[in-house]
């Protein structure tokens, strides 16, 4: 099963997502579990939720990603910031028990100066802070591409994260596409090494989620500005082998390129196409 599906607000609620990711022939959706600039949340309904979820078994729809708004940073200087940061992650965590199964995706943090060590540390400890061995989420930090003080745009340093979470068994990752190419992984000419190196360091079974992106920027550039499919430095032959590859082809990818509805449907029209059944 391709399982395909972009950005959605959660604001008209869960019901709603899932409405309009059909009518775009997605079957799985990402959201923002609140303003992704800000710290408000708007109260989930428990009647929503469970009219979502008849409709989520009903049309098979997959795994669904929620998103961390981007203003949080676990690693700032700053402790207030790293106090909202665990705060806002803590609620989101409780709030998200009410979806079982459902992923929780975060960008690990800048460290701002303090150097990538101490970063690694500070976001460890605020998510061992945050999260409980009963959870039914699982929290995937996201690669990324390594833009100023971002901790992250290395696999190693999502392992060293990681390896310091004392419940790493709800730990995953989520691949970005434009991220880890402007990372330097070449995963246009040289994807099997690329995902050789990930099961190295972090293990292929840690892959939980992919954002679909093309790049505006060429490869190393650590710019991060996402770009249509295959109208960018990825293109998409690449992308094409990316959704086709054995050891991705299951999970559920997401796309983040500079759409409205419109644009994803037809980027969506275009995977399926290419993608082998």
């Amino acid at each position: 099963m391709f399982y395909i599906g972009s950005h959605l607000s959660v604001s008209k609620g869960f019901l709603a997502m899932g409405k309009q990711a059909q009518s775009i022939d997605a079957n799985t959706f990402q959201f923002f579990t609140r303003n992704p600039r800000g710290g408000s949340a708007k109260a989930w309904s428990e009647e929503d939720i469970a009219a979502f979820l008849d409709f989520q078994k009903e049309h098979g729809f997959g795994t669904i990603l929620a998103h961390a708004p981007y203003t949080l940073n676990l690693c700032s200087k700053e402790e207030a910031t790293r106090t909202f940061a665990r705060n806002t992650m803590a609620d989101d965590l409780r709030r998200l028990e009410a979806l079982p199964g459902t992923l929780y995706n975060f960008h690990p943090g800048s460290h701002v100066g303090q150097g990538v060590e101490v970063g690694i540390e500070q976001i460890a400890a605020g998510l061992n802070e945050v999260m409980w061995p009963e959870m039914q989420t699982t929290v995937l930090l996201e690669t990324m591409a390594g833009k100023g003080s971002e901790v992250g745009s290395r696999f190693e340093e999502l392992r060293a994260i990681i390896d310091q979470v004392k419940l790493s068994e709800h730990m995953g990752v989520c691949l970005d596409t434009c991220h880890v190419l402007d990372a330097g992984y070449d995963i246009i000419d040289h994807l099997d090494d690329v995902l050789a190196e990930f099961d190295r360091i972090l293990g292929l079974s840690r892959l939980k989620a992919i954002h679909l992106n093309d790049s505006k920027n060429p490869p190393a550039s650590h710019k991060d500005r996402h770009e249509k499919i295959g109208e960018g430095y990825l293109g998409l032959p690449a992308i094409v082998r990316i959704i086709n590859h054995p050891s991705l082809r299951h999970l559920p990818f997401f796309l983040e390129t500079p759409n409205e509805l419109e644009g994803y449907g037809n980027e969506i029209a275009l995977l399926r196409s290419q993608y082998q059944a």
